[in-house]
Order: structure tokens, then C-alpha cells, then sequence
């Protein structure tokens, strides 16, 4: 599948591990794919990034992950959905971080690592890579580019895909910004 990525799909995924090894963390996850996303400059995802507003938006984007990633990965719908039976789950993470210390929820960081010394790709994270090989194949392309990548963010369950569509980065956002009104009809949202 790597030999079908452009040269700047490949530099997102190299950026991805090196925001996995700069926080520590044990697996480069969706996360580091996003930011590593919006690092890239000149193409077509940079310019779908621009366009919505995200770029500027950035500080805004890390602090919802961050926030994200102490309620232990928690959607922010998965919060609504414990508030709706009585459970403040902002008020349990307080209390294990008062009890284990900040950011005792975040889960995998200075995991295991591969022999190599690099972060390996958690499942959710192969699986964006998968996806978008399926939406590149969807639309016709013979490569898979940032957009493509930025796309499978998007239209993967996740807090990930959350937080961009609290940001007004939706599947439909993005590909509309990526191809126009006309190119929503090309592209078969791949599942």
C-alpha cells in the first residue's frame, strides 16, 4: 500500500511518528496523524485545512485533543451520553487525577516499542491508513495523498473525527473543499 502514497502522504506518516516519539508516546495514533496533517504546507490537504478554517484554528484543535486525551479517549458524545444517566464524567477524571496524577488516563504512553526504537501504528491507526486507501480507490486515483488521508480522518469514528467536526471539518466539509460541489458525486464515502 506504501508505494502507492505521494511524496507528501509519506512525509505526513514520517511526521506522525515524529509527533508520537516528541510526546513519548508508545503508538502513533490518529492523533498524531491529524497533526501531522496540519504541519504539511502546498497541497491539497494544507489548502482544505486553510479553507475551513482549521490552520488558524489549530491551538483550538490540540486543545480539544489534549482535553480528549485526559478523559481517556472519551468522545465528547460518549461524555453527553454519560451525563444524560447521571455520571459528570469531568468530575471522575478529577478525582483519578487527584488520586494517580494529571493525565493518569491517557492510556498508552512509553508503551512498548518495536525493536527498532520507533512507535509502531495503533489498530485505529492502520485502519485511517486502510480507509484511505478505499477512498483513493473510491474516487478513482491511483495514489493515495494528504487528502485522502485527512478524509479517512473524517469519516472514522473517533475523537479524532469529533474534534474536526467541532471545528466544522466534516467528511462532507473536507470533500467539498478538496473538489468543489461536483466532486462529491465522483467520491463513494468509503466504509
Amino acid at each position: 500500500m506504501f508505494e502507492r502514497f505521494t511524496k507528501g502522504a509519506r512525509a505526513t506518516v514520517t511526521g506522525a511518528v515524529a509527533h508520537a516519539e516528541r510526546a513519548d508516546a508508545g503508538s502513533v495514533t490518529e492523533e498524531h496523524l491529524l497533526l501531522a496533517l496540519l504541519d504539511q504546507e502546498g497541497s491539497r490537504a494544507s489548502f482544505a485545512v486553510a479553507a475551513l478554517g482549521l490552520a488558524d484554528r489549530r491551538a483550538s484543535v490540540e486543545a480539544a485533543l489534549f482535553e480528549a486525551r485526559r478523559r481517556g479517549g472519551m468522545t465528547r458524545a460518549d461524555a453527553d451520553a454519560l451525563a444524560d444517566i447521571g455520571i459528570d464524567l469531568t468530575a471522575i477524571v478529577s478525582r483519578v487525577e487527584e488520586t494517580h496524577g494529571e493525565g493518569a488516563l491517557w492510556g498508552d504512553r512509553k508503551g512498548r516499542r518495536r525493536w527498532s526504537g520507533s512507535p509502531g501504528f495503533t489498530r485505529e491507526a492502520k485502519k485511517i491508513l486502510e480507509r484511505s486507501l478505499r477512498i483513493a480507490l473510491g474516487r478513482g486515483d491511483r495514489f493515495i495523498g494528504e487528502e485522502h488521508l485527512l478524509l479517512a480522518l473524517t469519516a472514522s469514528p473517533g475523537v479524532v473525527a469529533d474534534v474536526l467536526a467541532e471545528h466544522g471539518a466534516t467528511y462532507e466539509t473536507v470533500n467539498r473543499a478538496l473538489y468543489g460541489e461536483g466532486g462529491e458525486g465522483q467520491d463513494r464515502k468509503a466504509g
